[in-house]
C-alpha cells in the first residue's frame, strides 16, 4: 500500500512539473495520478472514450510532457517509465505481449525516459 502512495506522489510530481496551468497542476494532475493506480487502461479509467482523447487531454494540459512521449507508447506506461517504476496494472495485465516496450515483456526491453 505504501508503494502505491509513493508511486502516486511521483506521478503527481511529474505531471505538476509539466502542467500548463494552475487547473492542470492542481486539479487534473492529482486526478490523473490517483487514477493511474487503477488496473484498467488509463484513458478508460479517466472516463475518456479513446486513447486519442487521452492524447488530446495530455497535449492540452501537459504539452511539454506530451512532446516527449513516443507515439507508440501508451500514456500509463509512459508515465511510469518516466518515474522508473512499473505501473501497478502491469503485474496482472493480460496484454503484456502486445504492450509497446513493456519492461515485463522480455521481447520488448526498451526504455525511453
Amino acid at each position: 500500500m505504501r508503494d502505491l502512495s509513493v508511486m502516486e506522489k511521483q506521478v503527481l510530481k511529474l505531471l505538476q512539473e509539466h502542467a500548463n496551468s494552475d487547473y492542470s497542476k492542481n486539479d487534473l494532475a492529482p486526478w490523473i495520478a490517483k487514477t493511474s493506480l487503477q488496473l484498467g487502461h488509463l484513458y478508460s479509467d479517466l472516463g475518456l472514450s479513446s486513447r486519442k482523447e487521452m492524447g488530446e487531454l495530455m497535449t492540452k494540459h501537459f504539452s511539454s510532457l506530451a512532446k516527449l512521449k513516443p507515439e507508440d507508447k501508451r500514456w500509463k506506461k509512459y508515465l511510469y517509465d518516466c518515474i522508473g517504476k512499473t505501473a501497478p496494472a502491469c503485474a496482472t495485465c493480460l496484454d503484456i505481449s502486445n504492450c509497446f516496450n513493456c519492461s515485463l515483456n522480455p521481447e520488448k526491453m526498451e526504455k525511453s525516459c
